[in-house]
């Protein structure tokens, strides 16, 4: 979506019927991997928006599932009227799960070894992507990822940040702030990701120059 500033109030106004601007250099790319969801769901000081604007009305409160799926309509629309199907494969990577409450990724270097765990973000988010996939015309290969991923709360950066960062939340007698769930370490669990989405395109290649020879 495109993040505008008011010059005059300096508001951030989230444009829910507009891509990215830089959405023009992807047309014609030999492949797009698109991902959402996390920052959809601040609140506070790390939200990243103050208005909603969507067909010409700004509005300073929308349920998120309703601005969600406005949003990802738009995303659907740009990519069903930009997408060449013959030259550009479309994927989009499900959202990555939260560890919250007993299960939290605060300090943790071990995985969850509890095979009943289930991820708490939000459903409705998640109907909303597989929803909106269903309808559209140009075909999207759905690399869901969150199950996989939600043992992996060791994952997350928050024990190999700096020194100083972790000084400076146990000064302020606020541990729990230096926890980042929004975030993966590399080498790990993305690495995964990333073959996934490399087996997914070597299948697909395999399948068309076996049909090419058919």
């Amino acid at each position: 979506m495109q993040l505008e500033i008011n010059q005059e109030s300096g508001a951030r106004i989230l444009r829910l019927d507009r891509v990215a601007t830089s959405a023009k250099k992807w047309v014609g790319a030999d492949v797009m991997v698109f991902n959402t969801g996390h920052w959809w769901v601040h609140r506070g000081k790390i939200k990243a928006w103050d208005l909603f604007q969507y067909e010409g009305k700004t509005v300073e409160n929308m349920e998120i599932e309703s601005a969600f799926e406005k949003a990802m309509n738009t995303w659907a629309h740009w990519i069903d009227q930009n997408v060449d199907v013959t030259k550009t494969r479309v994927f989009f990577r499900s959202i990555s799960p939260e560890h919250k409450g007993k299960l939290w990724c605060y300090n943790k270097t071990q995985p969850i070894m509890d095979d009943s765990y289930e991820t708490t973000f939000p459903r409705k988010i998640i109907e909303a992507v597989e929803r909106t996939m269903q309808c559209m015309k140009t075909p999207v290969t759905y690399l869901n990822i969150t199950k996989l991923s939600q043992y992996r709360r060791d994952a997350h950066p928050m024990i190999y940040k700096t020194k100083q960062w972790k000084q400076l939340a146990m000064q302020q007698r606020r541990p729990e702030s230096s926890a980042d769930c929004s975030h993966w370490c590399l080498p790990g669990l993305p690495d995964t990701w990333n073959r996934l989405l490399y087996a997914s395109l070597l299948l697909d290649t395999s399948e068309v120059i076996l049909s090419s020879h058919s």
